[in-house]
């Protein structure tokens, strides 16, 4: 029996022989779990990790952990409506870390020094793939296809890689010599891209098929869906995407003293955006979505960065939430107005909720011209076996097209994506599926792993904080080819980067070791197993759960023992 001294201390060299991790009943355990923004990603980028790295004052290598999931961060930082914001924890103390903001500095940073992709250029050992289609998702394909070691045909019928990206957003939005550094970039990866190659045209897919192991479909959405109100349809019907491609192109568009556009996308904003300050007077957006705000229901709202929407309205775009068109009014074959609707979400008789337009809700509004912005389907050429007379490929979560072994499908040609970073992360999950088949290996598995939620962090150690914001063209400003927000500076960012809460994640700030009354943590030089700086001593540890309960970022977790 090991004796105390008098005053209940123990005498000297005795304490080690007090194994206070008998009396435990409890034992707290790392549990690195995923931050809200990491699920929330379509891309699958880990923005806890990579803010993580910069916090440590090392960008290149935060820039290389955040093209690990995304090579083109310095473009998605510009177009991605950001889920990850709104998923970010901090949105429950004060404002979500601007996390596309510390995407696009870091994407800059990147073109602006040319760091090299973290890819090794001479491996070609795997089997040969082609990628059908150079937008967002077939470029994604293609470049993780080239980090596992496969030789890479990309072939697109434009003459420059970038599909939407460049063919449907205006530049002030995405300008053009960013996305050229960060596309050319990755094509040197040793890409072997064939502009001006159509499928159907210039090859088949049977061809292809012959030539490679496996095929990554990627063609995106390009033909308009039909539109018509019970048939009806102005003479000189003309629609949205195919409009906007043309004034990129040409730099004309129609300029009527008034417009309806039917529609509640990017297409649908951006040419609100474009015909505006092309001199149209009253430009008016008809959805059949909600509008972004306080109260507003995520999976409601226009699918638009809620800042573009803000900007819109600045701009004198009159947003008609919740309706629909109606009746079209014509004069002979000229539009003079249409009637709107109301429409109310209701549930049907399946369980799912389908909008029904409401009797006496009608309003009329006179407009010169309407234009249809409703989305795309796969234009069919050169998929007329895999598409049959459906609009969109038929694919399992990882891509994989029923009854074709060795072809995968991603991006909006999937018909239920949308944006680029879900066509993103659609070329980064088939390229691991191709490898993983092509090697033998386990799928990969495209379940979100479980995420942390705010009540389980320790808020009090993070003082509230206000959210940077980008700087904006003022109003008077705007034209036709500057770009409208600009980025941060390493400063503005350190201080963004200082409102991370580390969802999950060790943040290395010594509380644990500090406050444990037993001395039971250990801080570690090198990082331990788990990849942080501190391991249990649990032969000391009585389970008393301060750690647990002190830990800003719900890293801590205490379980039975």
């Amino acid at each position: 029996m090991k004796q105390l001294s008098r005053g209940a201390f123990a005498l000297p060299g005795t304490s080690l022989d007090f194994k206070t991790g008998t009396w435990r009943n409890e034992m707290p355990v790392h549990t690195h779990w995923g931050a809200p923004c990491h699920v929330a990603c379509p891309a699958g980028e880990d923005a806890q990790a990579y803010i993580a790295k910069m916090m440590e004052g090392h960008p290149k290598q935060a820039w290389e952990i955040l093209v690990q999931a995304n090579p083109l961060p310095a473009t998605t930082a510009r177009v991605c409506p950001h889920f990850c914001e709104q998923a970010c924890n901090r949105k429950h103390m004060d404002q979500p870390i601007a996390i596309h903001l510390i995407e696009r500095y870091l994407g800059d940073e990147a073109i602006k020094n040319n760091w090299a992709y973290p890819v090794d250029v001479s491996k070609e050992d795997g089997d040969p793939v082609c990628v059908v289609g150079a937008g967002p998702a077939g470029l994604s394909a293609a470049y993780h296809l080239r980090r596992l070691g496969h030789p890479v045909t990309l072939i697109d019928s434009l003459p420059e890689a970038g599909g939407l990206l460049r063919t449907a957003i205006p530049v002030t939005r995405l300008p053009r010599d960013v996305l050229d550094a960060e596309v050319g970039r990755l094509l040197k990866l040793g890409i072997d891209f064939k502009p001006r190659t159509a499928l159907g045209r210039d090859v088949s897919l049977e061809q292809l098929m012959g030539e490679h192991a496996y095929l990554f479909l990627a063609p995106g959405a390009a033909k308009s869906r039909h539109w018509s109100v019970d048939g009806a349809v102005p003479s000189d019907l003309r629609e949205g995407l195919g409009l906007l491609k043309e004034w990129l192109v040409v730099g004309d568009i129609p300029k009527p003293k008034s417009v309806a556009i039917h529609g509640g996308g990017n297409t649908a904003v951006d040419l609100a955006r474009v015909m505006k300050r092309a001199g149209v007077a009253d430009v008016h957006v008809i959805t059949a979505s909600g509008l972004p705000g306080p109260d507003a229901d995520p999976k409601d709202v226009l699918n638009v960065v809620p800042r573009e929407f803000e900007q819109a309205v600045e701009e004198g775009i009159v947003f008609h939430a919740h309706r629909t068109i109606q009746r079209l009014l014509m004069r002979g074959s000229k539009l003079v107005g249409l009637e709107m609707v109301h429409l109310k979400k209701l549930p049907g008789a399946g369980g799912r909720s389908s909008r029904v337009a409401f009797e006496g809700t009608e309003t009329v509004l006179h407009v010169e011209m309407v234009v249809p912005a409703i989305g795309e389907v796969v234009e069919p050429q050169g998929f007329e076996n895999l598409l049959g007379h459906a609009d969109y490929f038929k694919a399992d979560p990882i891509g994989q097209i029923a009854g074709s072994d060795r072809v995968l499908v991603g991006g909006d040609a999937r018909g239920d994506r949308g944006t680029v970073t879900a066509a993103i992360g659609d070329g980064r999950l088939a390229a691991l599926a191709i490898h993983a088949k092509l090697t033998g290996k386990e799928l990969p598995d495209p379940k979100r792993r479980p995420f942390i939620d705010y009540d389980k962090l320790n808020v009090n150690y993070f003082e509230p904080a206000k959210r940077a914001v980008e700087p904006m063209l003022a109003l008077e400003q705007r034209n036709d080819s500057d770009e409208i927000e600009g980025g941060l500076n390493y400063a503005q960012v350190t201080h963004e980067i200082g409102r991370c809460f580390s969802c999950g994640n060790c943040l290395a700030c010594d509380n644990c070791w500090t406050l444990c009354p037993d001395n039971a943590v250990i801080k570690t030089v090198e990082r331990a197993a788990d990849g942080s700086h501190y391991v249990f001593d649990y032969e000391y540890c009585k389970g008393c759960g301060l750690c647990a309960h002190e830990c800003p970022c719900g890293y801590i977790g205490m379980v039975s023992d």
